[in-house]
């Protein structure tokens, strides 16, 4: 019998598009990935219970487990940093571990926020890490732990994601574009915004080269938020104008890294592949978020 995939985290943003990016790639070729069992919410596991992921992954015995489920509130894990370390910190070990019992590949998503976001170039995998929030401190922490029970995983650092199927910024200057007069929006916090379809796309590549150890994988190029708001409003026809305001007049409850371009050399020398601009993939999302 086939040993299966699991994907944790399936019907969020992330999952939802790596699920449609898998099955499309098995319909055409169907020896090319394994079959997926996706985990759509903690009814059916809980990751943050280690008994329960273990004993979930011994009786599907798997051959790779895709980890994309996630406490993503950045100002939520501030709030409630334990829950933020439960989920974000500790279950990927968890996973890891039971993983590494059954002899199954690993691939856990973490993010631009494990880095202090004081450089003045892109950030490469080996750069030090310094988080500054406790949504931070939680996904270094479960990078750490899947790499502790599993040196061989595979840690994929994205940023900035947007996609058809969860919250995320783009959608919501979209709706407020419509509801306000104007939009007051960050300008002194650079990152690379990242579709979904894209970064799912890229993690399949990343399972069938057999990477290891931590790859950036975002859109190309670097945009700040405000830059970010008023491309997207300017693609969806929408006139409101979008002011530029810094950090600290937005007043979060949670800090951000200024600066949190990646790079993505090693994907591509990994894949041999290029990821696409950020401008290219936008319109792509906002004509499939328009016509829904």
């Amino acid at each position: 019998m086939t040993r299966p995939a699991i994907i944790f985290g399936s019907i969020g943003m992330l999952g939802s598009d790596l699920v449609a990016a898998w099955e499309r790639v098995r319909a055409e070729e169907a020896d090319a990935l394994p079959p997926a069992v996706g985990v759509a919410d903690w009814n059916v596991v809980e990751i943050t219970d280690e008994r329960a992921v273990g004993e979930f992954i011994t009786r599907h015995e798997p051959r790779l487990v895709v980890n994309c489920a996630a406490y993503t509130d950045v100002d939520g894990c501030t709030r409630d940093p334990e829950l933020a370390m439960n989920v974000n910190g500790r279950a990927p070990g968890y996973i890891a571990a039971a993983c590494a019992k059954v002899g199954a590949r690993m691939v856990h998503i973490s993010t631009d926020f494990v880095f202090d976001g004081k450089s003045d170039r892109p950030y490469v995998e080996d750069d030090p890490v310094g988080p500054i929030s406790a949504y931070g401190e939680s996904k270094l922490a479960g990078e750490r732990a899947a790499q502790q029970h599993l040196p061989g995983a595979c840690i994929v650092r994205t940023a900035w994601l947007y996609g058809a199927s969860g919250k995320n910024f783009v959608a919501t200057m979209l709706r407020l574009g419509r509801e306000r007069d104007e939009l007051r929006v960050v300008s002194d916090q650079v990152g690379c915004p990242t579709y979904t379809v894209d970064l799912a796309e890229a993690i399949l590549r990343l399972i069938l080269a057999g990477a290891e150890g931590v790859v950036h994988v975002v859109n190309s190029g670097q945009c700040s938020w405000c830059d970010l708001a008023r491309k997207a409003l300017e693609l969806a026809g929408i006139s409101t104008p979008v002011l530029s305001i810094t950090a600290a007049e937005f007043k979060s409850p949670t800090e951000r890294p200024g600066y949190s371009v990646l790079s993505t050399a090693r994907y591509t020398a990994l894949t041999g592949r290029r990821m696409r601009s950020w401008t290219e993939a936008l319109p792509e999302f906002i004509e499939r978020y328009m016509s829904r």
